[in-house]
């Protein structure tokens, strides 16, 4: 099976109370997160706060997550942008050690057209080795990738292998399972349609959630992947309410909260982003507890 199969898990960034990274915070997160029984992970995606990170900063996050996973599960970099050339050139200087691929969202506050997305992804698949995970996210990009081009660059590019999908846009996810290439992979990247679009025929899930509650999540998306829908329901009801916290006041802040009971790592974030409210605090710890 595809190592991209399964549970995929965006996984945040610790960081100390003075705002430095938490690299024990980080080690801490990412046993517990192959403990609990993920297929993958990725570093540096939105989750990661990967926009409040100097390019130095990027760098010891990749190498220090590769020297601990070492291998044990898929491991992704998340690596995005709006200037075409920068990125590439990131890209090119990315150290491959310990990855198998990479995780690119579209263009974001530039809103390009479509033929200016299909370009910009060529430019990145042209310039690296490592397979490509498209990544469809409107709400904080701006624009959307359409079908028709996710379909042109997984035709045109063999290391296009995939797209993770945000949109929310069924329409769209309808067309883009007609009219895909075989093998190319659907990956949901909204936690609360992870079944919906499973059914649709996703293979998993880059999923926030995940990062608390890696062990109940990866058992719900291994039902999914067997059409075991009526199990698979009863374990989605029940995430219900925890993932709508995750998100009412912005992520990561929600998931750093659960984190933090569950004693895994700190919930502190950096500006622009805030900790949540000592009433949505209270309200996820109550959540977390029913899973804990």
């Amino acid at each position: 099976m595809n190592k991209f199969y399964g549970t995929g898990v965006a996984m945040v960034t610790p960081f100390h109370s003075d705002g430095q990274i938490d690299f024990d915070g980080l080690r801490n997160l990412i046993e517990h997160l192959i403990d609990g029984g993920v297929d993958y992970l990725v570093s540096l995606g939105t989750t990661g706060e990967s926009a409040t990170l100097s390019g130095d900063e990027r760098k010891q996050v990749w190498a220090f997550t590769a020297e601990v996973v070492n291998k044990r599960v898929g491991l992704v970099a998340g690596i995005g942008g709006n200037n075409t050339r920068e990125l590439v050139e990131q890209i090119k200087a990315f150290n491959t050690t310990g990855y198998d691929a990479i995780l690119s969202s579209s263009p974001h506050y530039v809103k390009p057209t479509q033929e200016g997305i299909y370009h910009h992804y060529k430019a990145i698949a042209e310039n690296t080795n490592l397979p490509i995970i498209l990544y469809n996210v409107p709400s904080r990009t701006g624009s959307s990738i359409s079908a028709e081009t996710t379909v042109r660059l997984a035709r045109d590019f063999k290391n296009i292998i995939g797209i993770k999908e945000a949109s929310g846009n069924f329409d769209l996810f309808n067309q883009l399972m007609r009219d895909k290439p075989e093998g190319f992979l659907f990956i949901s990247g909204d936690d609360p349609v992870t079944l919906p679009m499973m059914a649709l025929g996703a293979v998993g899930v880059i999923s926030v959630i995940g990062n608390a509650l890696p062990g109940q999540l990866s058992a719900m998306v291994k039902l999914l992947l067997k059409n075991d829908f009526k199990g698979a329901q009863a374990a989605h009801s029940k995430f219900v309410d925890f993932t709508r916290l995750m998100f009412v006041e912005g992520s990561p802040a929600g998931v750093k909260t659960s984190l933090k009971y569950l004693g895994v790592c700190g919930d502190t974030v950096r500006l622009p982003l805030v900790q949540v409210s000592s009433g949505i605090a209270d309200a996820i710890i109550q959540e977390t507890k029913k899973f804990a």
